[in-house]
This record gives C-alpha cells, sequence and structure tokens, in this order.
C-alpha cells in the first residue's frame, strides 16, 4: 500500500524523567510525567522509548557472574572492551565482525537484528542491558497499556542504539514496534521504493533522545501519517529468528 505522505510533524521528549527502576510500570511512569507537564497523548501519537524498555523488563546483568571465554578474551584483548562484555556479546549473537582492526564488533543478535555490540548497553562498570527478549511484544504490551491509561489510539517504537560498520559514531534505529508498520512503500516517477518506516521514526526520535546522559528515555512523535499495523519491526528482519 502506498504510504499517506506526511508534510511536517513535531517531536518532544517526555521529561523531566524520573530514574526508572527495573521492573517498573513503564506505561504508568510515561502517563504520571505527561500528567506533571500538562500533555495528553493524542489519537495517532506515536511513543518512542529505548532503553527504559529494557530496565522496566528488568533485563540487567551483573558482570560479575559473567565467566569469559577464551574467544571473549582474545576479542577484549584487541578491542579493549572488558571480556565480560564481549562474552555476553557472543552469547547473544550468531556471528560477528570486527569493522576496523579494533574495533567496534558488529553482531548479528540470535532476534536477526545487525548491531553494535549486539545491542548491549553498559550500565556502569558493574552490568549492562541485554535487549528486550521479543522487542515487538514489548512494544505491544507498551502500547496496549498506553491506550488504556490514555484512551489515546497511539502506536509504539521501541528504539536501540546502533552503529554502522563503515563511520564511526552511533545513531538509532527501531528493535520493536506495535500500531504503526515497519515499512513504508513510496512511489515517484513510476518508481516503487518500500523504505524502513520505523528506523525513520526512530531516527527522528533520536534527535531529542540523545545517546549518552541524556535523562529522557521517551519522545512522542506527533503529526506522522501511518499506516496502523502490529506485523512488527520482526516482519522486515532478512535474517528472522
Amino acid at each position: 500500500m502506498t504510504a499517506v505522505p506526511t508534510s511536517a510533524f513535531s517531536a518532544f521528549a517526555l521529561e523531566p524523567f524520573p530514574e526508572l527502576q527495573p521492573g517498573a510500570d513503564l506505561a504508568g511512569v510515561i502517563t504520571g510525567v505527561l500528567a506533571c507537564t500538562g500533555i495528553e497523548l493524542q489519537d495517532g501519537d506515536v511513543v518512542v522509548a529505548s532503553k527504559a524498555v529494557s530496565v522496566a523488563e528488568n533485563r540487567y546483568v551483573d558482570l560479575a557472574g559473567v565467566v569469559p571465554g577464551p574467544e571473549a578474551l582474545e576479542l577484549s584483548a584487541r578491542t579493549g572492551k572488558p571480556a565480560e562484555v564481549v562474552q555476553l556479546i557472543l552469547d547473544s549473537s550468531d556471528s560477528y565482525f570486527l569493522a576496523a582492526e579494533e574495533g567496534p564488533i558488529i553482531a548479528r543478535h540470535r532476534l536477526g537484528f545487525q548491531l553494535t555490540s549486539a545491542g548491549i548497553d553498559r550500565a556502569g562498570p558493574q552490568g549492562a542491558w541485554l535487549l528486550p527478549v521479543d522487542p515487538d511484544a514489548s512494544a505491544r504490551a507498551l502500547r496496549d497499556a498506553l491506550i488504556a491509561y490514555s484512551g489515546a489510539d497511539v502506536a509504539v517504537v521501541v528504539a536501540g542504539s546502533d552503529g554502522r560498520a563503515d563511520r564511526r559514531g552511533a545513531t538509532v534505529i527501531s528493535i520493536g514496534a506495535a500500531g504503526v508498520g515497519p515499512l513504508r512503500v513510496t512511489e515517484f516517477g513510476g518508481k516503487r521504493q518500500e523504505e524502513t518506516f520505523t528506523d525513520l521514526i526512530a531516527a527522528a526520535a533520536g534527535i531529542i533522545l540523545g545517546q549518552r546522559g541524556r535523562g529522557a528515555p521517551v519522545a512522542v512523535l506527533r503529526g506522522i501519517a501511518y499506516e496502523s499495523s502490529d506485523a512488527g519491526v520482526a516482519s522486515m528482519l532478512q535474517h528472522r529468528p
């Protein structure tokens, strides 16, 4: 289906956002922040959440309990990345390669994503955050809870930081989605193109979410035209688990 055009949209971060505790009701916290700021969700809004989803689902790993194997030790020596984190990358992935002689490690996660460090985020010197077990299911659960709390028909995109093997720096991509079709088809001049639409949404939110040191793990995009779908990000992966 050809996309409905979007000529303009707005985006805003939910802040101040409290420090999220593992196992917290993320939808409830989001609703509380909205109430404090006097903002209400509207039909068609897209809520983009980043590492907050992993925190709410308590995907924390204590590095003290991780025993690096020989391959992790060798990769750690080459890349300078802690051996325990490298072991988590190996455990989470089917394959990997180094973008340059000293890294970063580009890994194909067992969920089907190709991600820098298998999408694993450091949590200080002692821990790390893993991806959600099923990011699309996480997006659906958060979407359903937000609808129940707010009464607004919203969509949700779960975003994750990522890097490209051909350049320095990090960007933001989608790893889960609910209520919004992951692919958008555009046509112009007789040419048809599929676009990874939820990645575009995640990247737009990433401008205000930032990467490290930002206290706003959730953003709302308003005014985007999209087709409603629960197909999820997994449906557009080349290599699905």
